[in-house]
């Protein structure tokens, strides 16, 4: 059995990666732990995990988590795993999959700029794998330290990454516009995720200025060889869970739905978690829910030769926990579905 930590055991991301492993059949959760609640059963923050036998919170120390466990998952907000993971690379022993966003750019000027903190040591940044599994699966395989894509990227790049491939639509014309639930905030307070704030109400925000533009702009560029300029536009609507991601790029001219149909039936129809929807489809969140999943359809608009993509996924699963698990599979030769649900939760 794989041994397994959990750092951020009291957050959203981690309590999601509890649901997910506590049903995985080659996996044994060792270790939780807390910066704020050590000692503690995780019970008392998240009853809902009551029967299932936790460990009780145990105080973040690199040494102990690194001789206790076969792998680490860091479910820690910006700024904590740049200190932490490179404590527990040195010393070796646990794999790291780290699920904030201090790996994923491997420019340190654009991670100050973007984050307005320091980045973690270069040497470590070089060394961990991007983790978007569908289009790094060898490198995963070999990897110590994973950086678990953003909940946004994902189902954007998912998105553009065969468009961009095929050289049919044009750098630079990209426009994501993309909708998430509340829960991709975490459980910190704030009147940006106060219930009468949000609810009935729907928002944009960091406009031009979200960290996840470079992070897409990066990875799509290292997948097509084509650096291109993205404009990401988020917005928070009021709901729990999910996000719905629609792209829209300038075709080149004769492209037709048949080709662009075609063309992600193939890129896909290997591909464990992303299903490809028939043509004239329009995937909603719900049908994702609490799955791996996802769900992609595309769209030709002849009259304007654009290409229009809608992507879904549940930020928590996809989007964050799942995601990493799918990592984990990978790193460890397991099955890829292991420990992942199959079939979305409905109604």
């Amino acid at each position: 059995m794989i041994r397994v930590g959990i750092v951020g055991a009291t957050g959203y991301g981690g309590a999601e990666l509890i649901r997910l492993l506590a049903g995985h059949p080659e996996v044994r959760i060792a270790n939780l732990y807390s910066s704020s609640a050590e000692g503690e059963s995780l019970e008392k923050t998240f009853p809902h995990v009551s029967g299932l036998g936790l460990p009780t919170l145990s105080p973040i120390e690199a040494k102990s988590m690194s001789v206790d466990n076969d792998v680490v998952f860091l479910a820690t907000p910006a700024g904590v795993s740049a200190g932490l993971s490179p404590q527990l690379m040195e010393l070796g022993g646990a794999k790291v999959i780290d699920l904030s966003g201090d790996f994923r750019l491997e420019s340190g000027d654009a991670y100050r700029s973007w984050y307005k903190r320091e980045p973690a040591p270069v040497e470590w940044v070089q060394k961990a794998v991007y983790g978007l599994t569908e289009w790094n699966q060898e490198q995963v395989a070999g990897a110590s330290l994973v950086a678990n894509p953003g909940c946004y990227p994902t189902a954007t790049l998912l998105a553009l990454i065969p468009m961009m491939r095929s050289g049919w639509v044009k750098p630079g014309s990209w426009i994501v516009d993309a909708k998430s639930g509340v829960s991709g905030a975490g459980r910190g307070m704030s009147m940006g995720v106060h219930y009468s704030e949000i609810n009935e109400s729907i928002h944009a925000y960091k406009v031009a200025k979200h960290q996840h533009t470079p992070e897409i702009e990066q990875e799509l560029a290292k997948q097509s060889g084509v650096e291109s300029f993205v404009q990401f536009t988020p917005h928070l609507v009021p709901m729990t869970r999910g996000i719905l991601v629609t792209a829209y790029g300038q075709l080149e001219a004769g492209v037709s739905q048949q080709q662009a149909q075609e063309l992600f039936e193939a890129t896909y129809a290997d591909k464990a978690f992303v299903r490809v929807r028939p043509a004239g489809s329009h995937p909603h969140t719900k049908e994702v829910l609490g799955s791996n999943y996802c769900d992609i359809a595309v769209h030709v608009d002849e009259r304007t030769s654009r290409v229009v993509i809608l992507s879904v996924i549940d930020n928590m699963v996809k989007g964050a926990a799942g995601q990493a698990i799918q990592n984990m599979n990978v790193m460890f030769q397991l099955p890829e579905k292991a420990g992942l649900p199959l079939v979305p939760v409905f109604p």
